[in-house]
């Protein structure tokens, strides 16, 4: 009897398991609840689940199939976490492809438009185009907000996306369509890409001067040797004293930063870096720098960053000459990379700049000691240009900051615009 009760029970206890999950499985049929989850590690926060249940919505349910591509949705998450630290146009992650371009955009030579893009308030911007540039010929400016490239709407884009449009095979024609916040209108450039070669310094007299113009366009890894030459010969051919034009430099490697500012001073630090934790690093000027002595003045412009803000705060800061123009971009952080395992990399801010005197450059930019705006639809005077200029040309020229840099170092006679030095402004002589 016994053990007819225990089979009894036995069949109930199967028969009632088999129809719980049965009851169970119909329940459950039109829900996630049983689909595969994602484990969350220990160290992950707990906000991130909603990121996973995201992810297994979309992928149940959205209805374009053929959109599900796992490594777009990835890239397109990453872009929005780095999007959302506001670092804007400095952090940034690039694909495996943008990382190979990567490699050259330092190097002086690649192919596009020849322009350095940036992110600003959320929107693309042009940050400096390179002089001889397309873009530089063709009348873009920096802070040109990028509005279309060939018709298709870039403003939401992520900015690596935005400069994969503009790039292309030389020869090829590119129509970009821009906002002028400066003169409220808008504009569109029809482009042919070109193979951008990037001197890193040039350099020219100004006429019926002994005003030698040295401009640097990009800190690249040459730029400290082209300076020194730039330098030595400007000193052979006369100069007695220099404007060096920061104008439209995107910035580039801190080792340069340090070089070359070091040319300029004699002690001192040229900048500090400061880490997450507070922790700061002096970067000390190196000794023998062969232009310690010549009076010398700096234009600036919203197109100068990065690198190019270094060297301006610290010779501002040092008191070593007059700092000219317009508020620089506030590009301030130091990017690390770091190389991920499907090729792709993320550059990450890891430590922010700041000034000698310890003024911080990110998102608020070097202010000038004289404020001096280019007139709109004005170029900029470039070395090249003045080889071929009589003084009374230089002297009509539209770029208000260079002649006021001349102004100011009474190599020329007063010109219109007679802006007041801010307190404290460097004395050059």
């Amino acid at each position: 009897m016994n053990k007819f009760i225990k089979f009894v029970l036995i069949v109930f206890c199967l028969l009632t398991l088999t129809l719980v999950s049965f009851g169970g499985g119909v329940l459950f049929a039109n829900s996630d609840f049983l689909k595969p989850g994602v484990v969350r590690a220990a160290d992950q926060p707990a906000e991130f689940e909603v990121f996973w249940q995201v992810w297994n919505i979309v992928q149940n349910h959205f209805v374009d199939r053929e959109a599900l591509d796992p490594q777009k949705l990835t890239y397109g998450a990453i872009n929005g976490l780095i999007t959302a630290l506001g670092d804007e146009g400095h952090t940034r992650f690039l694909t495996p492809e943008e990382v190979a371009d990567q490699q050259t955009n330092i190097s002086g030579k690649f192919y596009g438009i020849g322009a350095h893009v940036g992110v600003e308030n959320g929107l693309p911007v042009i940050v400096a185009p390179f002089d001889g540039s397309p873009a530089a010929k063709a009348g873009i400016r920096a802070g040109d907000i990028i509005l279309e490239v060939n018709g298709e709407d870039v403003t939401t884009l992520p900015l690596n996306e935005v400069v994969d449009r503009i790039r292309g095979e030389e020869g090829t024609k590119v129509t970009i369509a821009v906002f002028r916040p400066d003169s409220n209108e808008s504009l569109e450039f029809d482009l042919v890409r070109a193979e951008i070669k990037i001197p890193a310094a040039l350099w020219a007299m100004a006429p019926g001067t002994e005003v030698a113009v040295v401009r640097m366009t990009q800190f690249s890894a040459n730029l400290n040797d082209q300076v020194i030459q730039a330098v030595q010969e400007a000193e052979a051919a006369g100069a007695k004293q220099l404007v060096i034009d920061v104008r439209n430099n995107p910035g580039g490697l801190l080792e340069q930063a340090v070089k070359v500012t070091s040319q300029f001073l004699k002690d001192g630090n040229v900048l500090l870096q400061e880490d997450a934790q507070g922790n700061r690093e002096t970067f000390p000027v190196k000794s023998g720098g062969i232009a310690t002595d010549i009076p010398i003045v700096v234009l600036i412009n919203r197109g100068s960053a990065s690198a190019a803000e270094i060297f301006a705060g610290a010779i501002q800061d040092h008191k070593r000459g007059a700092v000219l123009g317009e508020t620089t971009f506030g590009t301030g952080t130091v990017l690390q990379p770091f190389e991920l395992d499907d090729g792709s990399g993320l550059l990450l801010g890891t430590s922010q700049w700041l000034t000698p005197n310890g003024r911080l450059i990110r998102k608020q930019g070097i202010e000038p000691d004289v404020e001096v705006e280019l007139p709109v639809g004005a170029f900029l005077t470039t070395p090249p240009e003045l080889e071929n200029m009589t003084q009374a040309e230089l002297l009509k020229s539209e770029d208000t900051q260079l002649l006021k840099a001349l102004e100011y170092l009474k190599a020329i006679p007063a010109v219109s615009i007679e802006p007041e030095p801010k307190p404290g402004a460097a004395d050059s002589k």
